[in-house]
């Protein structure tokens, strides 16, 4: 055999190999694996990367119940992250879409890619019972016979 026909070969291998690569990233970016919605206070929002840069950004949830989680999310549209960036330091809802097995960081660095975003109104408050029913401390229930 020819070096002629073994480097065409591996260059055809390659080739078959990139294309099975760049079918598998389409996948992963056109089908999302849930989707979803998260409210909270959005926190940091940055344009970040050495290469390939991509919007960034964390949304606190649960600060009001006193266990805070951070949710970390990633922002493909440039129109979008304009609005975003607009609402920092706000309380919003966001929408997403979950892409797992996206092969590269160029893309974004999470498996959160938000869709849409809407600005929650401040004054809204959680009501609670003032007087809340529960039963009393070492009180026995009486016998239905």
């Amino acid at each position: 055999m020819s070096t002629r026909k073994v480097f065409l070969k591996l260059i055809i291998f390659f080739l078959i190999l990139l294309g099975l690569l760049a079918l598998y990233t389409w996948v992963t970016l056109s089908y999302s694996y849930s989707k979803g919605s998260r409210a909270g206070f959005l926190q940091k929002f940055s344009y970040r990367g050495w290469v390939c840069k991509t919007w960034e950004g964390e949304l606190v949830t649960g600060a009001f119940m006193g266990n805070q989680e951070k949710f970390q999310f990633s922002v493909r549209d440039p129109e979008l992250a304009k609005l975003i960036n607009s609402n920092i330091g706000k309380r919003v809802e966001i929408d997403y879409n979950q892409h797992i097995g996206v092969p590269t960081t160029c893309f974004a660095e999470t498996e959160y890619y938000v869709t849409n975003i809407k600005a929650v109104p401040e004054n809204i408050s959680i009501q609670r019972d003032s007087n809340p029913v529960a039963p009393k401390e070492n009180s026995v229930t009486p016998d239905p016979k």
